[in-house]
């Protein structure tokens, strides 16, 4: 009898296939004849046969020639930094679509002059936070706090509590990236008590500047006593507020989590934040304040190694531009809303072990630990925690009393009907 294999269709063959011909003009030649010699392999070892080699290939194509794989967050976790932190809104993704070519990102149209570099979103950032001489934007938020160290405290002490000595995931301490800087660190008060006095004693001629860091990845509670910032900015020292999460505005739905500006009100010289948590943009660090402190830290020569590029300045204009980022969105759910979007998608999956539960959803990033969110998700058997997660698309949920919960308040609306495929493909 034939070997079967003789059947296999060859390289050449399937690459001039019609059905192919978008996958190469959109991925390359290599890429895709990649995923033929795969199929191709496929078929030798008789895991499908000669005539499915195509439809294999097919199949594997992918979206993009990125490995990174678009991810439905039901995990309740709004902000999961696992998961990319903040998912982008539509209008800040078509921001950088558009950016993606040649832009105008560091030249002036009207004069034909080379110009400042992101006008465009310190310009949305300073109408949002009108309190703001200046704003400067770096890579990340431990970027701009370093950057500050650096340019105001090298050789210098920054005074700070030691119940704000931080430390957050993947092994960053707050008082190693400072004491990087060739800044001198001095602790004052204890872990749960700190007073103004405290303050008063470290200061002198060698102070930079009065670090205030919030600890937004823990709460301490019971006998404890910290300094605010209106406070401290009558010391007579310029005062560095870290609020960390990127709130730009004081959110009922946080009434305990800092906002730029309040901070910039209560006398704060420089305030950092980040840019990919609750203000819901691209990753990037945000500095904004006195004008002359703020433009210190531009001139710096680090500053041009921390900046940001193009498609990050259009996202974040667009973020603060436009309407509310889909992390604000799920802040302000209401239980009622993800009641219904619930009971929909359940009665599209009446025929498998499905319900609708009660669940508590977080902020996550290191925003609000405290705060428990009111929340509704569709409860499934455990085995469906790993078949979503390899699925496609990958839905990644979470394991609570021996079921698989996939929480609506993470969901976004546009996602209820994929996620409902995703679980019967799963079933």
């Amino acid at each position: 009898m034939a070997d079967p294999r003789r059947h296999i269709p060859r390289t050449d063959t399937l690459l001039d296939a019609p059905e192919l011909r978008f996958a190469i003009a959109h991925l390359g030649h290599r890429a895709v004849k990649g995923l033929v010699q795969r199929a191709q392999e496929r078929a030798r070892l008789g895991e499908i046969t000669p005539v499915e080699t195509l439809s294999e290939v097919l199949r594997t194509v992918p979206d993009t020639l990125s490995s990174l794989r678009a991810v439905i967050n039901a995990t309740g976790v709004i902000v999961h930094t696992n998961l990319g932190r903040a998912p982008l809104a539509a209008g800040a993704v078509d921001a950088v679509v558009a950016a993606a070519g040649c832009t105008d990102v560091e030249f002036d149209l009207t004069v034909g002059t080379r110009a400042r570099r992101g006008r465009g979103a310190a310009e949305a950032l300073l109408t949002a936070v009108p309190e703001a001489g200046d704003v400067h934007v770096v890579n990340n938020n431990a970027a701009a706090l370093a950057l500050a160290a650096l340019a105001l405290a090298r050789g210098r002490e920054v005074v700070v509590s030691r119940g704000e000595l931080v430390a957050i995931g993947d092994g960053f301490n707050l008082p190693e990236l400072i004491e990087s800087t060739g800044a001198r660190l001095r602790e004052v008060g204890t872990t749960n008590r700190t007073r103004p006095q405290d303050y008063l004693s470290a200061i002198g001629p060698e102070t930079a500047f009065v670090l205030k860091v919030h600890p937004s990845n823990f709460t301490v509670t019971g006998f404890v006593e910290t300094v605010g910032v209106a406070t401290l900015s009558e010391l007579g020292v310029p005062v560095v507020v870290d609020v960390g999460s990127g709130l730009l505005r004081h959110d009922s739905a946080l009434p305990q989590e800092p906002d730029v500006q309040s901070a910039l009100r209560c006398g704060a010289a420089l305030v950092t934040a980040s840019g990919d948590k609750l203000l819901g943009g691209p990753q990037a660090g945000l500095v904004f304040g006195d004008a002359d402190l703020v433009r210190r830290l531009a001139r710096h020569p680090l500053a041009r190694a921390l900046r940001t590029d193009k498609l990050t300045l259009a996202a974040l204009e667009a973020t603060v531009r436009g309407p509310r980022p889909p992390v604000v969105q799920s802040l302000h759910a209401e239980p009622a809303e993800l009641r219904l979007r619930a009971d929909h998608m359940a009665a599209q999956l009446s025929d498998i072990d499905c319900h609708v539960v009660t669940s508590s959803a977080k902020v996550g990033g290191g925003g609000a630990p405290e705060v428990a969110l009111p929340s509704v998700a569709l409860s499934l058997p455990e085995r469906y925690y790993a078949a979503l997660r390899i699925g496609t698309p990958p839905v990644v949920g979470r394991i609570m009393g021996g079921r698989c919960l996939l929480d609506l308040r993470t969901i976004e609306p546009r996602q209820d009907p994929k996620a409902v495929d995703a679980v019967r493909a799963a079933s």
